[in-house]
């Protein structure tokens, strides 16, 4: 029973790393750069408009989820560890958790609270935005790289069970 909830939590993690990866991919090489090259004001209401809409869509119990999954996949794998695939399951969980979720929680969020925060026209904003263009866009390249590597981790692990 164990081993089939494991096989499930890996997929669904796998799967779930796979989508947030893309969907960072994509903010990293180009809807950041396209964001940048609009005007400022006109960008910020953009990414700010992004921000609100993302939360209340299917991404939240999907970033929350496998968050949750790889947290329990990497606790599993620490209490089974002479089982295949543990050291991956293992890697895979602490990377997803600490690159992606708490790279988000500590560093893209407050971006994004301080760009909600500021007046799209103001002349302060533009500072705002040129740091958050460079900054949040450094951010997300590290839960892309996390993101990435910690699906392949998982699909590493379910090959070895």
């Amino acid at each position: 029973m164990l081993q089939m909830f494991v096989t499930v939590l890996l997929w669904f993690s796998a799967i779930g790393c796979g989508l947030l990866a893309g969907l960072y991919f994509a903010f990293s090489t180009f809807i950041m750069t396209a964001l940048g090259r609009i005007g400022q004001a006109s960008g910020i209401a953009a990414m700010n408009a992004i921000n609100v809409t993302i939360v209340q869509s299917l991404f939240m119990p999907i970033f929350l989820g496998t968050t949750v999954a790889s947290a329990a996949l990497a606790v599993t794998a620490l209490l089974r560890w002479g089982e295949p695939g543990a050291i991956a399951m293992a890697a895979g969980g602490v990377l997803y958790v600490l690159g992606m979720f708490v790279v988000t929680m500590i560093f893209n969020v407050p971006l994004n609270n301080a760009l909600a925060a500021a007046d799209p026209a103001s002349h302060e904003a533009a500072s705002l935005w040129a740091r958050y263009l460079t900054d949040w866009t450094w951010w997300n390249h590290v839960r892309t790289v996390s993101s990435t590597v910690a699906c392949a981790l998982f699909i590493a692990a379910i090959a070895a069970r």
